[in-house]
């Protein structure tokens, strides 16, 4: 989109600040001008180059800002940036909130990072549709614009490229075929040496994908899908043996599975079981009750007519 040669800039009263994630402020800049911010910037603080070069200087480190690349800051982090060309035209949002810092813990995004455009949608587009939504809807609620901001980071953390690596969006297609084979092979007594031999990766290149992507390692992955499948066996097949649910899952012994079970669930399989068969039975019951009642008050309906 052509933004023209104007400067945009929305900032957005404190009514919001008390949210967990809260948009500060969001704006175009035609002309970027020259920032030096020694004592760093109060907010998080995402910086995007549309068209032209920018120098940005952080920890006393300075890098180019072409097209398609930014910058995400960290409160308070000291840092200075200026125009590199005759027209450097950027695109920027600043956030907070409650939650903030615990958001961008969760998504691995709390350190200030040069991202690049990996194959998904573009930063431009993604802002615009953001920036454009703000614009057209003057009674944008609060909460509506913290769950566009929201949803932007999200499409940042899947999409954007750090420091020139794959973006989660392309580990998770690199992946996606291994994952699969994994899913078909739950029963089998495998490891990880299979897993990366099927993978045609050596064991620490197929550790990095997994980390990268999922934030576990291939083996603790397999495991969780094991957990998975041995609860939904459990939930459709209430009346099997663990023994049997402990077979179909890949695991050696019943004590194996159950120990397991009850590290990445927090209770055993007989008390999974156990539970939802409690919560099923109270729905039928109440089911049952709602259906007495009603047929009761057609009966007394009838006897008025």
């Amino acid at each position: 989109m052509d933004w023209g040669n104007d400067n945009i800039r929305y900032v957005f009263s404190s009514m919001e600040r008390s949210l967990p994630l809260f948009l500060e402020s969001i704006g175009y800049s035609a002309w970027e001008r020259v920032f030096q911010r020694p004592e760093g910037y109060p907010y998080y603080h995402w910086l995007h180059t549309l068209e032209g070069e920018g120098r940005f200087e952080l920890l006393g480190q300075a890098v180019r800002l072409t097209r398609g690349q930014g910058v995400l800051l960290t409160p308070f982090a000291p840092h200075s940036y200026y125009p590199a060309s005759d027209r450097w035209s950027t695109i920027y949002i600043t956030f907070g909130g409650a939650a903030a810092e615990a958001i961008m813990e969760a998504l691995h995004m709390n350190s200030s990072t040069i991202y690049e455009e990996g194959e998904g949608p573009s930063f431009g587009t993604l802002f615009n549709d953001l920036f454009r939504r703000i614009e057209r809807t003057p009674s944008h609620s609060d909460i509506d614009v913290s769950t566009d901001l929201y949803y932007f980071l999200m499409q940042l953390r899947k999409f954007g490229m750090l420091n020139h690596e794959p973006s989660l969006s392309q580990y998770y297609q690199r992946l996606a075929p291994i994952v699969g084979w994994m899913e078909e092979h739950l029963a089998d007594n495998i490891g990880l040496p299979e897993i990366a031999a099927h993978a045609q990766v050596g064991i620490h290149a197929l550790h990095e994908l997994f980390q990268q992507a999922f934030d576990m390692s291939p083996y603790s992955y397999f495991i969780q899908l094991r957990i998975r499948e041995a609860k939904k066996i459990i939930l459709q097949h209430p009346e099997r043996a663990l023994r049997e649910v402990a077979e179909q899952t890949g695991f050696n012994d019943v004590s194996h599975f159950v120990a397991t079970f009850r590290k990445k669930e927090g209770i055993t399989p007989g008390k999974y079981r156990d539970l939802h068969q409690t919560v099923d039975q109270a729905a039928v019951t109440e089911r049952r009750g709602w259906s007495e009642t009603v047929g009761e008050e057609r009966v007394e309906e009838a006897r008025e007519e």
